[in-house]
């Protein structure tokens, strides 16, 4: 049986850690579910951005008309737009695979992976040891129970980069990011589109007033269904025809399309791994239990990403990398923070928000003032013609800490990183007021709100 000073299992952010692990002289095997790389680089991020981003333009064009522009878009290539993006994921894999061969003292194992014993791992048929074991596995999608779902074909966030035809009709069951992100992207290739989200709102983590707007602006491009559940699937003369139920009423409805997306929520990996057998103890929902400091229940294993169920984002999961790494090698540790905690959603509009909700503020007993402001009422939103999307604000009153900070409309991932960083450094409102503001332009945002604090009632 081989032993390593150091094993990781997962070849994404887990990349970080093999690194800095050479670096400090220690032995290193990494394990990774083909292909390398990890959710971000090849189902994630990279690979959706790359489709969306032509969404955005399309989008941009017919949003021009309100400019005085008339613009005509004579063809939009599918084909073309989905070559591409699998063509630079493949570009990338190859990067990574060149990177990591002729490295001394480490060792590649690309296959799936389950724990055998304490601190034993087999892989291709081989067992491996480690003194430290850092698992940075992720997770899959989250097939929910529909009556049906086994006996048809559908699509996921990962199978759906593999299409070769646009489907002309698309059936998405859920509400969430990917939900939101996708039904964006089909609309724009000309694809009708449905939405059937169980909850009340379409991405029910951001603030109420953001879902309903996000809602009112998708709808022009889409048929959306809140409220309502998938209760069976069935194929029908070709197509796929999903039966769905009102929550609140009870009343079904049938629906028709070429294809369906299943984006129902994610799923731990944990028991593919099956963590048990080396002493690690999962929560409720199947995601690692670690501490403050991602220390596992078993001593010099430490769990980060999707597969701990926190924040589960990929900027987070190469933070989370870094802490981890450094608990197992210095004596010093060091506690993960997730206050300052950014996310977007590459929707359209744009959604981009940090840290708490005016909800969770209130379940906290905080003494909070709330700010609002349109990006019409600065001169660059007005210029743009931008009547609908706006920055919301939440402060603590007696510190004037900023505690969340939430942006529907144009470029809000982009604007909301001044919030970011004053967020991570104390996050006093008055910082933000230090630095002059190039005027006109959309960061006038922030200011704005922020001058618009008043008490909750």
């Amino acid at each position: 049986m081989k032993k390593f000073d150091v094993i990781i299992i997962g070849g994404g952010s887990g990349s970080n850690i093999v690194e800095q692990s050479l670096m400090h002289g220690a032995s290193v095997a990494l394990i990774n579910k083909p292909p390398i790389g990890g959710t971000c680089q090849n189902f994630g991020c990279i690979p959706s951005k790359t489709l969306i981003f032509p969404a955005d333009v399309i989008a941009q064009v017919k949003d021009a008309k309100k400019l005085g522009i008339d613009i005509e878009i004579k063809k939009v290539s599918f084909k073309e737009i989905m070559e591409r993006m699998r063509k630079t994921r493949v570009e990338r894999q190859k990067q990574q695979k060149n990177r990591i061969n002729n490295i001394e003292n480490f060792k590649y194992y690309e296959g799936e992976t389950h724990f055998i014993d304490d601190y034993t791992l087999e892989v291709n048929n081989e067992q491996i040891k480690g003194e430290k074991i850092f698992i940075v596995a992720g997770a899959r999608p989250l097939i929910p129970p529909i009556k049906g779902i086994d006996e048809i074909e559908y699509l996921t966030n990962e199978s759906l980069l593999e299409l070769k035809e646009k489907p002309d009709s698309l059936i998405i069951i859920g509400g969430g990011y990917i939900a939101v992100e996708y039904g964006h992207f089909f609309s724009a290739m000309g694809t009708k589109l449905t939405i059937l989200q169980r909850s009340k709102r379409l991405v029910p983590n951001e603030e109420p007033e953001i879902s309903d707007l996000l809602k009112k602006e998708l709808k022009k491009r889409m048929d959306i269904h809140t409220d309502t559940e998938a209760i069976e699937v069935k194929n029908n003369n070709g197509k796929i025809q999903v039966i769905a139920k009102n929550i609140e009423s009870g009343e079904e409805k049938t629906f028709n399309a070429e294809k369906i997306l299943v984006a129902a929520g994610r799923k731990s990996n944990a028991d593919i791994l099956k963590v048990v057998k080396t002493g690690i103890e999962t929560d409720d929902r199947g995601y690692i239990k670690v501490n403050e400091y991602l220390e596992t229940t078993k001593k010099n294993i430490w769990a980060l990403g999707d597969i701990i169920g926190k924040q589960m984002f990929k900027h987070v999961a190469n933070d989370e990398s870094m802490i981890a790494w450094n608990n197992a090698f210095h004596d010093e540790k060091v506690k993960m923070k997730y206050h300052a905690t950014p996310h977007a959603v590459f929707s359209h509009p744009q959604i981009a928000g940090v840290g708490i909700t005016e909800k969770e503020a209130e379940k906290s007993d905080y003494d909070y003032l709330v700010g609002k402001a349109k990006y019409s009422d600065i001169a660059k939103g007005e210029v743009m013609i931008e009547a609908e999307g706006f920055a919301k604000a939440i402060v603590d009153k007696k510190t004037m800490k900023i505690l969340g900070f939430h942006i529907i409309g144009p470029y809000a991932p982009i604007v909301i990183q001044e919030v970011i960083t004053i967020m991570a450094i104390g996050g006093q409102v008055g910082h933000i007021s230090h630095g002059m503001h190039i005027h006109p332009a959309l960061p006038e945002l922030i200011l704005r709100t922020l001058n618009n604090l008043k008490e909750v009632k």
